[in-house]
């Protein structure tokens, strides 16, 4: 398909599919690209890996390795490779966080998150992206103000791909639900305090009454690392 194609294609599919439940969205997606479908997981839980693994079985799940998460994150990601239908695919920074501290300094994270982001996280997922027309995010509109528009298929014009969120519409209870139902792995911080895990030096532990992402980045004006716009 042409760019032209893929992006009506996702137009209309946003149209089409707004009320349509999660498995019914990533059959359309499984239907549409087959290999050309992917995954994408930060490992804060494997439901989206899961809900896709049923739809395409054997689908590429595509996780970056930034060199900073939790050891738990990386735990997740290896329990999720072992026991579901699915291939883990994990992209890496081209530096290392050492070859990276050399070029800019230690640190950078704390001086500069936008380019830290940029170059351990951004970069590599573009370059990971190419082999796909369509990518699978675990999008939720009521994660923060910023994600309260995304469309559960749309359009991602700056990689020119479609972009599948099938769990756009659901709330955290819907998550925990579906958690419970089919005893989907999940990020053992979740049950720490944690409401959103990203790297381990930009995230911490939210209060009560604090929305799920106030806690990535707390205290910058940053409120994404730039892989969702």
């Amino acid at each position: 398909m042409t760019t032209t194609d893929l992006r009506e294609l996702a137009e209309q599919a946003g149209r089409e599919l707004e009320e349509a439940p999660a498995p019914e969205i990533l059959r359309w997606a499984a239907e549409s690209f087959g290999e050309r479908f992917c995954v994408t997981s930060s490992m804060e839980d494997a439901v989206v890996a899961h809900l896709a693994s049923r739809a395409l079985p054997g689908v590429d799940v595509v996780f970056l390795d930034t060199g900073y998460h939790f050891p738990e994150t990386i735990g997740t990601r290896d329990a999720v490779a072992a026991v579901m239908d699915v291939s883990v695919i994990t992209l890496t920074p081209r530096a290392s966080v050492a070859e990276q501290d050399a070029a800019h300094g230690p640190r950078l994270h704390d001086r500069d998150p936008d380019l830290c982001c940029a170059l351990r996280k951004v970069e590599p997922l573009e370059r990971g992206l190419a082999a796909y027309d369509a990518w699978a995010t675990g999008l939720r509109r009521d994660e923060s103000p910023t994600r309260a528009g995304t469309p559960v298929v749309g359009w991602d014009a700056r990689r020119r791909k479609v972009k599948v969120s099938p769990i756009a519409r659901w709330t955290q209870e819907d998550v925990d639900a579906y958690v419970a139902e089919h005893g989907v792995l999940t990020n053992p911080l979740l049950m720490d305090g944690y409401a959103s895990v990203g790297c381990a030096p930009c995230t911490r532990r939210v209060a009560a009454g604090e929305e799920a992402r106030a806690g990535r980045w707390a205290g910058l004006a940053k409120t994404e690392c730039g892989l969702h716009g």
